[in-house]
């Protein structure tokens, strides 16, 4: 039992009223603050003459409704790769299917097309997924190349995904990486 010093009607709560009683009073009528309740040190409320500094301040003292956690492991909607892979090839033929390469250009072609794919992946709605998606455009010029990344991951839930898009002039590569997040 937490005890309260306020002199109010609410003397004595349990733990687990507390955030639901101060949320009464807050949204109601008066009586306690949140800071109040918890033992915390109210923040100083400066009278200020103009009143929009007021809302906001009156905004700022108002408790916060926390929620419980889940504790839910695994997704209720996995990532599917090959539907990943679909979309994001798709969307890499219709932007580079008639272009040249073009130094200068290609790097706001790339944030471009990243973009579009990361629309795309979402639009998807897998669950508790946070997704980067990273596009390079090369020039073929006779030359090697290796691209390597480095992740912490989870394997049982993380993924990723390439899709890969040539032309005479240039190599395009996509790379989608979904990592769960609880």
């Amino acid at each position: 039992m937490v005890s309260t010093n306020t002199g109010s009607q609410f003397g004595s709560l349990s733990a687990t009223s507390l955030v639901f009683n101060s949320y009464l009073m807050v949204k109601g009528k008066k009586a306690q603050s949140y800071y109040e309740v918890s033992g915390l040190a109210p923040v100083e409320e400066e009278q200020a003459s103009d009143p929009a500094k007021a809302k906001l301040a009156s905004k700022a003292n108002k408790a916060k409704i926390g929620y419980a956690n889940t504790y839910r492991l695994e997704p209720y909607n996995r990532v599917w790769n090959y539907l990943v892979r679909s979309k994001a090839q798709a969307i890499l033929m219709s932007k580079l299917q008639q272009d040249e390469y073009d130094g200068a250009s290609s790097l706001s072609l790339c944030a471009l097309i990243s973009e579009e794919i990361l629309k795309a992946v979402k639009e998807l709605n897998f669950d508790r997924y946070k997704y980067a998606v990273s596009v390079l455009i090369v020039e073929k010029a006779n030359q090697a190349m290796e691209v390597a990344s480095r992740w912490v991951w989870d394997v049982q839930r993380d993924t990723w995904v390439s899709a890969e898009y040539e032309t005479n002039t240039f190599f395009a590569l996509a790379l989608v990486v979904a990592c769960y997040y609880e």
